[in-house]
């Protein structure tokens, strides 16, 4: 059973009458959330995108309208005229709820089964049933509001860029591999057999190329893709705001952004970001908080030990200082009674960080220190350490001997999950920003046996530093910002490369030959023939920026369609098997095939 609307006209939305609307004629269309019959009375509760209207049906008011509308089910799909009048009992919990429809009239647009899972905030289900039912996920309000969200967002973005004199350009999805990151998603070409397009993970020499003609203001809103085993919140597919221009440096790029930002986060949140955004160099991020993207909400700084510990007699730190590494610290305030198996477990957890062990020390008073490793110290030597550290009594110090590169890793994982155990952020609403600059140029690949770019072989080093591209390249660093919000990335750029000769030396530090270079990024290196511009930019994650604008820690929440843990899409069983024919006429034969 279904009926057409033979001409009606929606007039108004469900979340959207109030008192001033009462009297008024209207007409409302939407699904079914609830149904209750109340003898001679049927409420029925009907929903669209912006909220819930009760309507009132009664033999009184129209006996035909209600003995239809008591037929209907959950998510029957509706529409109804009748009068607006204000409510006898106030719903406070509704906008709607000062006013309520009179049915006079009820079309059956369509019926529905019963949902496999309930349309409602806060849903409770399974992933995996969410994503093959995801229609009827997207149905529920919560999810709705997240995507409200993301087109406000994009539509801010756009206003902003375009008042700034940015263009909007789009970049070909069907592009050249250039396998120097994650794994490309490759798609096979009739018209050439055995070569195929690749998919772009990011439009980043395209947006270059067009730097390179003239458009010194570009930005795209753009699907990117990149195959590549999948972790929490990422997807295969993802959304990047992509910005770049001419004639800029490190601080015209930030600057313009940071303005972005505040528009952004005014606009959705009404939260008044103070610029200018503090500013962190990499080696101090990794210094404090072990991490290039630090969640600045809590304190808990690494404390460097090594020069108050260089001359002990305990081995572990001894050796580590020897080998060239150090002795570092965080402080758990007001832990020092934490139980022997917690502290353990954190020990175990550190391991996963490649660190050998965890020592500690519990300042329980200022006549009970107790620390497994005590005895390798006389007292003035522990209370050097306590102090070196800026522990207090009460606090527990959690010390880590290593590589630095292990112990700043292992440090900066282990305060995040204290401050987690801790519920430091429980009730923390800030949005705390950082752009982190100065980064590495290049860091060193012990399976490659060779340099690999940190963010791509276009970035500028850092003028003082281009004197050690070949020399030292790991002491070069680059004209490279991310900008982090609580401990998590949002978006990151560099100032690109535009002189050939440097161009040069960077390929080279990176081990390729000339010949290599042109293979990968011929169609780039010709067009830096032809008088280049100084440019730069930055690319943002859409999808992560509306996950903190929304409130959610799921990235799947803020994606219409996204796929599952393993790239698999529930609902349109995407990837998967196609006619023998379409493969005979890509030229493309399969020597295995994954039953699962």
């Amino acid at each position: 059973m279904g009926e057409s609307l033979n001409g009606l006209k929606r007039t108004i939305m469900c979340g959207e009458p109030r008192e001033n609307n009462v009297g008024s004629n209207i007409t409302v269309m939407g699904w079914v959330q609830r149904k209750r019959n109340l003898g001679g009375l049927v409420f029925i509760d009907l929903r669209d995108r912006t909220g819930i209207l009760q309507v009132v049906f009664g033999e009184e008011i129209n006996k035909e309208a209600f003995e239809k509308a008591d037929l209907v089910k959950p998510e029957y799909c509706l529409a109804i005229s009748g009068k607006l009048v204000e409510r006898q009992s106030i719903n406070p919990k509704l906008p709607t709820g000062k006013v309520e429809l009179l049915g006079e009239s009820i079309k059956i647009l369509s019926e529905s089964e019963t949902p496999p899972i309930y349309i409602k905030e806060n849903l409770d289900a399974a992933e995996n049933v969410r994503l093959k039912y995801r229609y009827l996920d997207l149905r529920r309000p919560d999810m709705q509001k997240k995507l409200i969200i993301r087109h406000k967002t994009a539509k801010i973005v756009r206003d902003f860029l375009d008042e700034n004199g940015f263009l909007e350009i789009e970049t070909p999805m069907l592009t050249k591999s250039t396998p120097e990151g994650a794994r490309d998603y490759l798609v096979p070409s009739r018209n050439f057999p055995g070569k195929f397009y690749a998919l772009p993970q990011s439009p980043q020499i395209f947006k270059q190329l067009l730097m390179v003609s003239g458009y010194d203001r570009y930005f795209q809103i753009v699907k990117c893709f990149r195959d590549e085993d999948l972790r929490a919140n990422r997807q295969p597919e993802f959304t990047q705001i992509d910005i770049e221009m001419s004639f800029v440096e490190e601080d015209d790029v930030i600057a313009i952004n940071e303005r972005l930002i505040k528009r952004v986060f005014k606009e959705i949140l009404d939260v008044d970001v103070e610029l200018p955004i503090k500013r962190m160099s990499y080696s101090e991020a990794m210094n404090k908080y072990g991490s290039d993207k630090p969640d600045l909400r809590f304190g808990m700084e690494i404390k460097d030990l090594s020069d108050v510990v260089k001359e002990c007699e305990f081995g572990v730190f001894k050796n580590a200082i020897a080998e060239g590494g150090s002795v570092r610290a965080i402080v758990a305030k007001d832990c020092a009674g934490m139980g022997r198996k917690k502290i353990d477990k954190l020990g175990e957890f550190v391991k996963t960080y490649k660190a050998k062990g965890l020592a500690w020390i519990a300042y329980k008073s200022e006549d009970e220190i107790k620390s497994p490793i005590s005895k390798f110290f006389s007292e003035d030597d522990i209370k050097a350490i306590l102090d070196k550290a800026e522990a207090k009594v009460g606090d527990l110090v959690l010390i880590i001997a290593d590589k630095n590169r292990v112990v700043l890793q292992a440090l900066g994982a282990l305060r995040l999950e204290l401050a987690k155990q801790l519920e430091l952020l429980k009730d923390n609403k800030e949005f705390n920003f950082v752009w982190i600059t100065d980064f590495p140029l290049l860091e060193y690949d012990e399976e490659e046996d060779r340099y690999v770019a940190q963010h791509h072989p276009f970035t500028m080093p850092k003028d003082e530093d281009i004197q050690y591209l070949e020399t030292d390249p790991g002491r070069v660093r680059a004209k490279a910002y991310d900008i982090v919000l609580n401990g998590e990335e949002l978006g990151g750029g560099s100032i690109r490369i535009h002189n050939t000769e440097i161009q040069e030396k960077m390929f080279k530090a990176l081990g390729f030959t000339q010949e290599k270079a042109w293979e990968r990024f011929g169609f780039l290196l010709e067009a830096f023939k032809y008088g280049p511009p100084p440019h730069g930019g930055i690319a943002y994650g859409l999808d992560r920026l509306i996950m903190f604008l929304s409130g959610t820690e799921n990235i799947k929440d803020v994606i219409a369609f996204p796929k599952n843990q393993n790239a698999y899409c529930p609902m349109s069983e995407a990837p998967n098997i196609v006619d023998y024919k379409q493969l005979e006429e890509l030229g493309i034969e399969i020597s295995k095939l994954d039953e699962n």
